[in-house]
């Protein structure tokens, strides 16, 4: 596996170039640098600003274990993670660890009840909610929550039939499991949950039967980005749902293709990250621009915003298809 901090390649150490030459070029290099300073110097005096500079993704400290697949949510300033898997060894894992971006470190919790991979993970108030998911020790309608504030985990109400690579979304005081496989074949299945009542029921469904898409809350709607079909087509579709009308609209396509991406909403804007690719949606201008690449390319990511900064978190690497612990945070501006 690729280290999640590599460190910059080495020059060789180089050989030295006899003669005048290597002075003459030493002495332009040196000169080049002080002119440039010299402007910069005169620019900053003269009362001109420094041009922008653009943002980079930047290491923080990686996940105690390595995985992708997993169950996340980020809840009172800190990132949940749950579940996931190993994926060259295809094992499913009940890891529950906690990531704290003010503190910068990471806090292993009490483990999941079951082991499994590609469940969806969404908040509900101080309650993180792990829905669905597969392995051979559980069905796949699986749901289980944690209380935050007790540090404990509980099994709820299953979901009405398994679902596994699915997303899911709090909006108001429901929970939403959207598509995912059956496990089988992807499905336009929508279930929302009901805490007070602690069941299940049907909404409208998507549009299309889709799996492997994400899913976050944007204007007081919850949008679809992505996903693939049972044709295995990967598409730039954006469904919004309006929980008022019970009803799904086209939104403004991706890009480019993408599933197994990480999704947030920060602001005005939504982020949206898979392997090299990073967009942001605006939602004044109403248009899509591209944000810098990752250090290390990953799908099946988790992906949050916290104290100003997005956080890509695990997942799987890209040539090689191993997970990684990385985690690699970028500077944004704060919602307004």
């Amino acid at each position: 596996m690729r280290s999640p901090n590599p460190s910059e390649p080495s020059d060789g150490g180089g050989r030295r170039r006899a003669g005048g030459l290597a002075f003459v070029l030493v002495g332009a290099l040196a000169l080049a640098l002080a002119v440039a300073a010299a402007g910069i110097l005169a620019r900053t005096g003269s009362g001109e600003s420094h041009a922008k500079v653009r943002p980079v993704w930047t290491w923080v400290p990686p996940m105690p274990h390595r995985r992708s697949y997993t169950a996340s949510a980020e809840i009172g300033g800190k990132i949940y993670v749950a579940a996931g898997m190993v994926g060259n060894s295809g094992r499913p894992l009940d890891l529950f660890e906690r990531f704290d971006p003010k503190t910068q470190r990471w806090s292993s919790l009490k483990p999941l009840p079951g082991e499994f991979s590609a469940g969806a993970g969404a908040r509900l108030g101080s309650t993180l909610f792990v829905i669905g998911g597969n392995s051979p020790e559980v069905d796949g309608r699986q749901v289980f929550t944690y209380d935050t504030r007790r540090a404990a985990w509980r099994s709820i109400a299953p979901l009405p039939a398994p679902r596994t690579n699915l997303a899911a979304v709090a909006l108001g005081d429901r929970v939403y499991a959207i598509g995912g496989l059956d496990p089988v074949n992807p499905v336009q299945t929508v279930y929302a949950y009901d805490p007070t009542r602690g069941t299940w029921s049907e909404v409208a469904p998507l549009p299309e039967a889709l799996h492997a898409m994400a899913a976050t809350v944007f204007k007081g709607e919850i949008w679809v980005l992505g996903g693939r079909l049972r044709s295995q087509e990967i598409v730039r579709h954006v469904w919004i749902y309006n929980p008022r009308r019970n009803e799904w609209r086209a939104g403004p396509s991706l890009p480019a293709p993408m599933d197994l991406l990480g999704v947030v909403t920060v602001g005005n804007e939504i982020h949206a990250v898979l392997e090299s690719k990073y967009f942001v949606y605006d939602g004044t201008t109403k248009r899509w621009t591209r944000g810098p690449s990752l250090k290390v390319p990953r799908h099946a990511l988790a992906l949050y915003a916290a104290g100003g900064k997005l956080y890509a978190i695990g997942g799987c690497i890209v040539p090689q298809l191993e997970d990684s612990p990385a985690v690699e945070s970028l500077r944004i501006a704060r919602p307004g």
